[in-house]
């Protein structure tokens, strides 16, 4: 029987993580790739949930080459691979490498020595069940733009026309919603088929690069997209990937709005807020009178932000809306929350301080464009 709550992506089910990393070098720059991955490897191999990783060359074609690597679960390498400290590690490659394509996948079925029949799925650091997904890939990117700039960028934001949305005969763009709190801009996008190639379709487009040339002097960091390195740490730097999506299983009604929440962690606590409003929304799934039909949540570092469908108005039922149900769930949030950087101090026990972190944590819609619309 299908799960009630329909999770396509989910990072916290506490099984193993395979990463796979394909990677096109430039000719004669084997050496140098394998000089920039000794560095890597050193360095990765002490990084908390690593467990091992393999370097692989192509028998058919020796410019291709395959990196894998094996981890405790999904957050210890999330937390790695968006970290500076990986921004500067994977620098040295660059400069050989023509083109890279990055896989996770979290392990359900392997063959090996014989378990006890006894022994559960999870005990073993294996995914317990096949998530039923729907087709889609969701990812977000995040920067900054210069105080006093808002105004400016989302009209900017806000005015751009659409790319197309069928990449090829298998990728196509579903929808693009873009938001921004102070000036922090958020924008997802929901990919069916391939997200890398949707991806690079997008930043081809010529309405596409003449928006982000447009806002390229209000921004807080600094690029210059006629260089692939700095594009490159740019995006890396801006992307937020998203730790679970999950939708309830009932009929979709006609008239779900969308709203994104920001949630600015205390420092180190990203992960484990991103956790909390995973739960909550996974509960909110199986639960009918929920008005949260459909949730994404992504992270970075200390960023937060939840994406939600929901079924009435966002202050009807703020608590639900912000993903707190239950008991204790509003004090474990408060516990992890910054909450003077979102301008909501003292205890989320009362209803003045829960209506206010709604009101604060709502972003400004700035475009919702869907490939129907």
């Amino acid at each position: 029987m299908a799960p009630s709550g329909r999770i396509s992506q989910s990072a916290f089910d506490g099984s193993r993580l395979r990463v796979i990393l394909l990677l096109d070098l430039y000719e004669g720059a084997q050496q140098q790739f394998l000089d920039a991955y000794e560095l890597m490897r050193k360095q990765v191999a002490s990084v908390p949930g690593h467990i091992s990783d393999q370097l692989c060359q192509s028998i058919e074609n020796p410019s291709q080459w395959l990196i894998t690597s094996e981890w405790e679960s999904a957050p210890p390498f999330l937390a790695w691979v968006n970290s500076e400290e990986h921004v500067e590690t994977v620098k040295p490659m660059h400069s050989c490498v023509r083109d890279t394509r990055s896989m996770r996948y979290s392990i359900l079925r392997e063959t090996g020595p014989a378990q006890p029949a006894s022994r559960a799925a999870a005990s073993t650091g294996m995914q317990v069940a096949a998530r039923v997904g729907d087709g889609v890939a969701r990812h977000a990117l995040t920067f900054t733009v210069k105080p006093g700039s808002e105004s400016k960028v989302a009209e900017i934001l806000a005015g751009y026309q659409s790319p197309r949305a069928q990449v090829d005969d298998t990728t196509r763009l579903r929808r693009t919603s873009l938001f921004m709190h102070g000036n922090r801009v958020v924008r997802a996008v929901e990919v069916e088929g391939d997200l890398l190639v949707a991806l690079r379709h997008v930043a081809r487009q010529p309405e596409v690069r003449a928006v982000e040339e447009a806002i390229n002097p209000y921004l807080e960091q600094d690029r210059d997209l006629t260089d692939p390195e700095s594009a490159r740490v740019f995006f890396t730097r801006a992307a937020l990937p998203a730790v679970q999506h999950v939708v309830s299983s009932r009929p979709a009604p006609a008239d779900l709005r969308r709203h994104a929440l920001y949630y600015p962690a205390k420092e180190g606590c990203g992960m484990e807020l991103a956790r909390l409003l995973a739960d909550q929304d996974r509960a909110a799934a199986d639960d009918p009178d929920s008005p949260v039909y459909g949730s994404t949540v992504f992270q970075r570092d200390d960023i937060v932000v939840r994406l939600i469908d929901i079924t009435s108005e966002l202050d009807l039922d703020p608590v639900a809306s912000l993903g707190l149900k239950g008991s204790g769930k509003a004090a474990e949030l408060e516990l992890l929350l910054d909450g003077p950087a979102i301008g909501v101090e003292g205890s989320l026990k009362t209803e003045r301080n829960i209506n206010r972190l709604l009101s604060h944590a709502d972003m400004l819609p700035v475009t919702d464009r869907s490939a129907d619309s």
